[in-house]
């Protein structure tokens, strides 16, 4: 698996996988096509990619798997989303993603990232990667991960 910055012929592509990815959350709890903002709209990524924090996720294959947006400041990294292709649910990539941004970001001293109550996919997930969640209002439940390296 590799996790790299984006490359400028890849932004469509991305911007396709993360409407199918995030459309598909309906079946997790979540409203039909009712991603964060943004997550279908390909200007966005181009400017997420412009600015560096737009990544992709290859298999051992080079096909692209998914894709997440993040930023780093200081020592802290924000996980703005990720998201893999519906065509490679449920194959883990997922969580090797998760693991692969936290090795990519490993002079990072803390991992954040929020995601919806009622995702039941995201919220099991984190929790099973060690995020710990620190707060949570009615829509979203934010976790934190100390970084132990």
């Amino acid at each position: 698996m590799i996790l790299r910055l984006s490359l400028i012929n890849e932004i469509e592509t991305l911007t396709k996988i993360s409407k199918d990815a995030f459309n598909s959350d309906f079946l997790v709890g979540l409203k039909a096509n009712d991603g964060p903002p943004n997550y279908d709209n390909i200007n966005w990524h181009n400017e997420m990619f412009k600015e560096n924090h737009l990544f992709t996720y290859l298999n051992d294959e080079n096909n692209i798997v998914g894709g997440a947006i993040l930023f780093k400041y200081n020592k802290t990294l924000y996980v703005g989303r990720i998201f893999i292709d519906p065509k490679y649910f449920k194959r883990g990539y997922g969580y090797s993603l998760m693991l692969d941004i936290e090795n990519y970001f490993s002079d990072c001293n803390l991992f954040k990232l929020e995601t919806p109550t009622n995702n039941i996919r995201t919220n099991s997930l984190y929790k099973k990667l060690g995020y710990k969640q620190v707060n949570v209002n009615k829509d979203e439940i934010c976790y934190e991960k100390n970084n132990s390296r």
